[in-house]
């Protein structure tokens, strides 16, 4: 059954119908929230900012129309809302994709300067985004790690495509200006390292 199906049979008062509707959103959803809340010290309040997303959406759903957006971004935008609210309430700002940096796996003979290299690195990259305004890393995950399209993004953060773009293309910007001048240092000092052996 599609998600528009659900809904006809929630508002009909097929309160059952609602739990499919959760259990289809609640990993990806969970995950989203997760990452925004990560820097504000909140990721323990996502699993609970998750189920008031679901209740707020499921308060609202007379007033949910298809026409209008699909299921999943207004729900999207009922969680992301939630969330800039909770943050607000904490008087915390920042959000961050901490979780979303992977680690590549070092072979077990490399030495132990790699690991605290790329542990650096890692954190440089969190930095990074963790300093990019709300709305670019609010795009920067709902692209890159949730794998929204543009204009889904769009309808997620009151934007139009072409601005969502623009963000993603600062936000990357801004990630990479941030980062070059670490990972150039870094790797003159790998290079200036090989040359005294």
């Amino acid at each position: 059954m599609i998600d528009s199906q659900l809904i006809r049979e929630i508002k009909d008062g097929n309160s059952e119908a609602y739990g499919e509707l959760m259990r289809r959103y609640e990993r990806k959803l969970l995950s989203f929230i997760y990452h925004m809340v990560r820097t504000a010290g909140l990721e323990t309040m996502a699993e609970d900012l998750c189920n008031e997303t679901f209740y707020k959406a499921y308060r609202s759903i007379h007033s949910f129309r298809e026409v209008e957006a699909s299921f999943s971004t207004w729900l999207y935008t009922i969680a992301r809302n939630t969330v800039l609210s909770e943050i607000r309430k904490n008087k915390a700002i920042s959000c961050s994709l901490e979780d979303n940096v992977v680690l590549p796996h070092a072979p077990l003979d490399t030495h132990p300067e790699h690991a605290l290299i790329r542990s650096e690195r890692v954190i440089k990259v969190r930095e990074a985004i963790n300093a990019l305004p709300e709305k670019q890393r609010s795009a920067l995950i709902l692209r890159e790690y949730d794998g929204k399209d543009y204009q889904e993004i769009a309808n997620i953060l009151g934007q139009t495509v072409s601005s969502v773009k623009s963000l993603l293309f600062r936000a990357r910007a801004s990630v990479k200006v941030q980062l070059e001048p670490y990972f150039v240092e870094s790797a003159y000092e790998d290079y200036e390292g090989m040359n005294t052996r």
